[in-house]
């Protein structure tokens, strides 16, 4: 199994230094930048497991580029850990609503650090077979595109499979409308489409489901998990 690759991204050659040390002992693979331009390049190209991102950065700062990373369908769902040395719960804000996923304040333990990478991984890493998995009375081909419960076939369009396999694939985590409108209809097609179009794909889901239709949860104000743990 490959080491999984974070990118760190700081403009302090020391601090780099620092985090891939750590990382590297903890059996993780790395790769720098030391500038937000440099820093897309690598994201797109390299498509690390999780990306640390110092806010001040040269070319372009850590906020921007943590919002052009969101808007990328490539790097859109890339783990990033925000660094900065500022402690303001305001930025903190900032930095979480463009999508940041944790954020550290300088000075920082480069141990603790690689404890949160390791936690946001674990969190992020989907725990379902890549090509076939058995879910209750619930079989899901995702090579095939097949899917049967109690062993008997369900007619699904490819828009209900590709938002099944997106909630079974988030292993219990909410997955908000929009996000689910990134992941099944596209991001430049999502501009166009109100997420009431997920909420109506669900509601077929569900119907097809029939007895494994209680797995799909609506989490209000939130948006939908699916619950694989259900008897």
């Amino acid at each position: 199994m490959a080491q999984p690759k974070v990118l760190i991204v700081d403009d302090e050659k020391n601090i780099v230094e620092a985090i891939r040390y750590n990382l590297e002992q903890a059996g993780f693979r790395t790769i720098t930048a030391h500038d937000g331009r440099r820093a897309l390049e690598l994201a797109q190209r390299e498509l690390p497991d999780l990306i640390t991102l110092d806010v001040m950065l040269p070319e372009q700062d850590g906020w921007e580029v943590c919002r052009l990373l969101r808007q990328d369908r490539r790097t859109q769902h890339i783990p990033v850990i925000m660094l900065t040395v500022k402690g303001e719960e305001a930025d903190k804000v900032v930095g979480l609503e463009l999508g940041a996923d944790d954020y550290m304040t300088k000075p920082f333990s480069p141990k603790e650090l690689v404890s949160r990478v390791k936690a946001i991984l674990r969190r992020s890493k989907p725990s379902v077979p890549s090509e076939a998995v058995r879910i209750g009375g619930l079989d899901i081909d995702f090579a095939r595109h097949l899917v049967r419960i109690k062993d008997k076939p369900v007619e699904l369009t490819a828009k209900e499979f590709e938002l099944l396999k997106a909630l079974v694939e988030a292993n219990g985590r909410v997955l908000s409308r929009d996000l689910l409108l990134d992941r099944v209809w596209g991001l430049e097609q999502s501009l166009e489409i109100q997420t009431r179009t997920v909420d109506v794909h669900v509601g077929q889901l569900r119907k097809k489901l029939k007895s494994e239709a209680k797995r799909l949860v609506t989490v209000k104000n939130a948006g939908y998990r699916f619950d694989i743990d259900s008897d």
